[in-house]
Parts: C-alpha cells; sequence; structure tokens
C-alpha cells in the first residue's frame, strides 16, 4: 500500500503531497508520512510545496480515532498533529501550501501554519469546526489561530465552529490568496519559485525572531496539554457516558 502522502523534488523545490484516495484524513499514518516527507526537505533544503489530491486538502483528524480509539492512539494521533504544526512554523524553508478544497480543522492548523497559503476558488469550507462535533478546540490549535486569524473572524470563528469559503477565508487569514481551481498548481510553484531567491539563512533567523511568541506558546501547549494522562481521561469519560 502506498503512503498516504509523499515527497517528490524538482531542483530547489520539494512537492509534499497527500492523497489517502479520500479526504486526506490526519490519521497517524498520515502524519507519519508527513513528518517523513518534511524530514526530506529539510535534508534537501528545498522550498516547500504541500498539497492534497481529491475533493479536500484535509478533513482533520480521524474522528474514529477519538470516537473509538485507544488513550495511546488518541494521544499519538494529537501529539503528531500539534508537532507537525509547531513544525511548519518554524520550518527553515519556506512552505506554500496549496488548498485544493476542503480544510477542516488540522488541515487549517497547517494552512495558517504555512508561509504562503494559496487556495482554489469553489464551493467548500476552511475553519476549526469543532465545538460542531462536540471537541474542544485544543489550546496548541487556538495559538495558531490567534497568531494568525484577524481579531474579529478568530473571536467569531474559533468559539461558534462556523466554516467560510475561500474567498472569505482570505478575509479571516486562514489564506493569503485564491486563485481558480485550475491554476492551483501552477500559482504554488510560481510562489515557490521566487521563495528560492531568498537567502535561507536569513529567512530562517526573522521567522523564528517574528513567530517566537506563537512558537514558544504553541511548544507549551503541546508540553502541558496532549499528554497520555489527558488521552486516558477522555477515554474513561467516553465509556461512561
Amino acid at each position: 500500500m502506498n503512503a498516504p502522502a509523499s515527497y517528490s523534488r524538482s531542483g530547489p523545490i520539494g512537492r509534499v503531497v497527500m492523497d489517502d484516495g479520500k479526504l486526506n484524513i490526519m490519521s497517524v499514518a498520515m502524519l507519519t508520512a508527513l513528518h517523513r516527507a518534511f524530514d526530506q526537505a529539510e535534508r534537501d533544503k528545498t522550498v516547500v510545496v504541500l498539497s492534497g489530491r481529491g475533493k479536500a486538502f484535509s478533513a482533520g483528524f480521524d474522528l474514529t480515532v477519538f470516537a473509538q480509539g485507544t488513550a495511546e492512539e488518541m494521544h499519538a494521533m494529537t501529539k503528531s498533529g500539534a508537532e507537525l504544526a509547531l513544525r511548519l512554523l518554524s520550518f527553515p524553508t519556506p512552505v506554500v501550501a496549496a488548498c485544493n478544497g476542503h480544510a477542516l480543522p488540522m488541515g487549517a492548523f497547517l494552512l495558517m501554519a504555512s508561509d504562503i497559503r494559496i487556495a482554489a476558488e469553489g464551493a467548500y469550507g476552511i475553519g476549526m469546526n469543532e465545538v460542531a462535533i462536540a471537541i474542544n478546540v485544543p489550546r496548541f490549535a487556538i495559538e495558531i489561530a490567534r497568531n494568525r486569524l484577524t481579531p474579529a473572524y478568530f473571536n467569531r470563528l474559533v468559539p461558534t465552529g462556523q466554516m467560510v469559503p475561500p474567498a472569505e477565508a482570505v478575509t479571516a487569514g486562514f489564506v493569503d490568496w485564491t486563485v481558480p481551481a485550475a491554476e492551483l498548481d501552477a500559482a504554488a510553484v510560481k510562489a515557490a519559485e521566487a521563495l528560492t531567491k531568498i537567502d535561507m539563512a536569513a529567512h530562517l533567523t526573522t521567522k523564528l525572531r517574528a513567530r517566537a511568541p506563537v512558537i514558544k506558546a504553541v511548544r507549551e501547549a503541546i508540553d502541558s496539554d496532549i499528554t497520555l494522562a489527558y488521552a486516558q481521561e477522555r477515554v474513561a469519560e467516553r465509556r461512561a457516558a
């Protein structure tokens, strides 16, 4: 069986593509494959284009794990996802996200953690809909959203779980601009090509300086909140319900 995410390189540009044949769910397998892809991109020092195939960029975490999984599975999935978002926030080379379709929580987190975010025009939603499906928004995600969303949208969307279409996602801060769907890949590659011209050492130093507060907040949230003990409590609550 092919990995649900792959990496390929063309000169100074690395392509990380999510493709699980469905909705690019952030399962442990998907997240493991994504970390491996970014490991290679980091070794190659490429500017990364992160994209998805199918109808969704990513429909978020695997909800069956929250509903039926063990505490160990829940902990592994959420921690790996949170660490991936933090990794993108501080990645040593630029990351361009190409959003082809629905981007639900974990997918939206990866968009907000990327350096440049381009979305295809279309009838789909981007957002953090946790409260609509009875899940508390994790604190690491709140800190990422606080850093990237405009204050008005942050205060409306995060507590209500409302999704927004691509054009409004630009205003909210989930993405930077939209292009016709047929032009998405070319637009992402063009943006990546432009970024290959910058000085990568200066890029990383400046990125870490600019994002120091959110990187610190996300790190602290992961370490304090995403624990096996917490996952065990959630599983116990689920079984008692």
